[in-house]
């Protein structure tokens, strides 16, 4: 792999507190066998991060989790673009080795959203990681 799996930690203090989260998620797939090949955080509105693996990407964001797709564009700072976008479900802070089995099974658990501006401790939860 030629870039880290660990992504650059964001300017933006609110973005910023997924980059632990995000990190161990990306130290799992890596671990599973997935090929990792970027990482980043990206704006908010939601906040949201992205991982490379080969062709398709996995992106997360606050409001629905993690889905997954064939990688069409993106960078920090712009939003991904995905073909075929599949939501892979188990709450928004799915477990990575959850979201592991998922990615390599090809399957997917019920969806479970947050609203925009909930006051549920996602972003306490977060920092934790």
């Amino acid at each position: 792999m030629s870039v880290s799996m660990i992504p650059a930690h964001h300017p933006d203090p609110e973005v910023d507190t997924a980059h632990g989260y995000v990190a161990n998620m990306t130290q799992t797939l890596a671990a599973r066998g997935i090929p990792v090949s970027d990482v980043w955080l990206d704006p908010k509105g939601p906040v949201d991060a992205t991982i490379i693996t080969g062709k398709n990407a996995l992106v997360w964001d606050e409001w629905t989790g993690w889905r997954i797709g064939i990688y069409l564009s993106g960078r920090q700072g712009v939003r991904t673009v995905l073909k075929d976008p599949r939501q892979l479900g188990g709450g928004v802070l799915a477990s990575s080795l959850a979201i592991a089995d998922l990615v390599t099974s090809g399957s997917s658990l019920p969806l479970v959203t947050r609203q925009p501006h909930a006051r549920d401790g996602l972003f306490d939860t977060l920092r934790r990681f």
